[in-house]
């Protein structure tokens, strides 16, 4: 469609300058413009999201409500510093409570069920490494959420879980789980109360200064005028800002069928988190292996591979449900956004431009504090 075509109506309502105009639809995106307008509901805020669901990672990741299991943050810590590693942790504890707040546990089906992390016998250099850092960790996690007690060896549930091959189990208090489809509805609607337009369906392809603002270039021939522009396509965002130190990554899912029953309750993590699974609705989610073939998986296209719907099956066969052959009954993947540090990525990039990505796979997390930080950088240029 040219531009001559949209219609006075749709130019003076849908396509009417901003103040400010997200790129994104997903939890940060949503997040934004929520803490943009309970900030100052006199703004004008506009949400455009490319698909006509905001796909990516926020409506296709596992549902944990997580801040890292313990050999994740090892190699986090290894690769950021011991202070930064928990720095990150305080914010993924803080955005986890914020989103709580905002949308409610019943809302978002939020359960404290706790998490746990599996170590098999080639496993065990991380364990005795885990063990030798538990009572530190404890103490740190006590200054950030309170609780006396965050890990602790569980290896007398492994029976009771039916877990298969599995030698040692660390549970961790505080996590749970949600629905995110639940979660990402809420987000929309309570975006549309606050007063945020959303444009699905619409991708930006550009964007140049104009005049005291920016002008926004569409796939669908429109141009949006904005006084600032703020990008939060997280997986994608190298799509629109290459200079930008993130990459896509790919995770691959499966969901079995209702099962007559499934043994456990609660998130799982394994292998630094690159594999993780939960019971959800009685059937049970399996997900990750993006560790198989980081390069490969390096992508922001949707997709399965064979050789990781393999290793996912293995790993349901023999120590998810150990003994039993299920054929799932679905796939599907997400993209995240990551880089050399999970550290996002929030900042003004040029005069009225701003971006909020790399949220590193926690997303729900953290999304919903990062969207609630660009907003505050963005309101403090406006002043």
């Amino acid at each position: 469609m040219k531009p001559m075509d949209w219609s006075y109506w749709e130019r003076n309502t849908f396509l009417s300058p901003c103040d400010v105009l997200v790129v994104g639809g997903g939890i940060t995106g949503l997040s934004t413009a929520i803490s943009l307008l309970e900030a100052n509901p006199h703004l004008q805020v506009t949400v455009l999201e490319r698909g006509f669901l905001p796909l990516g990672a926020s409506t296709r990741n596992a549902g944990f409500a997580c801040f890292g299991s313990m050999t994740e943050l090892l190699d986090d810590m290894a690769r950021m510093g011991e202070g930064a590693a928990w720095q990150l942790v305080a914010r993924r504890w803080a955005g986890l409570r914020l989103l709580r707040q905002r949308l409610g546990d019943e809302t978002i089906r939020f359960r404290p069920t706790g998490g746990y992390e599996l170590f098999c016998e080639k496993d065990e250099a991380a364990w005795v490494a885990c063990l030798e850092k538990m009572d530190a960790f404890n103490e740190a996690m006590r200054d950030i959420s309170g609780m006396q007690v965050t890990w602790s060896v569980a290896d007398e549930a492994i029976e009771r879980l039916g877990l298969g091959q599995v030698r040692h189990l660390i549970h961790t208090d505080g996590e749970g789980m949600i629905d995110t489809g639940r979660m990402m509805d809420a987000l929309i609607r309570l975006a549309r109360e606050r007063g945020a337009r959303l444009l699905f369906g619409l991708a930006v392809e550009g964007w140049q200064p104009h005049g005291d603002g920016v002008e926004v270039a569409t796939n669908a021939g429109c141009v949006l005028r904005a006084r600032h522009l703020v990008v939060t396509t997280n997986g994608f965002a190298r799509r629109l800002l290459p200079e930008l130190s993130i990459l896509p990554a790919r995770n691959q899912v499966l969901v079995t069928p209702v099962l007559d029953e499934v043994p456990f309750d609660g998130t799982f993590h394994y292998l630094k988190g690159y594999v993780y699974f939960r019971n959800v609705d009685g059937r049970v989610l399996l997900g990750g292996g993006r560790h198989l073939d980081i390069e490969g998986e390096t992508t922001d296209a949707f997709g399965t591979t064979q050789r990781i719907r393999s290793f996912l099956l293995e790993i349901l066969e023999q120590v998810v449900l150990p003994g039993r052959k299920i054929a799932p009954e679905y796939w599907w993947s997400g993209i995240m956004g990551v880089g050399e540090e999970k550290k996002p990525i929030i900042r003004t990039l040029s005069p009225r431009v701003h971006v909020a990505v790399r949220l590193g796979g926690m997303g729900v997390a953290i999304g919903s504090l990062v969207g609630q930080e660009v907003a505050e950088l963005v309101r403090e240029q406006m002043a």
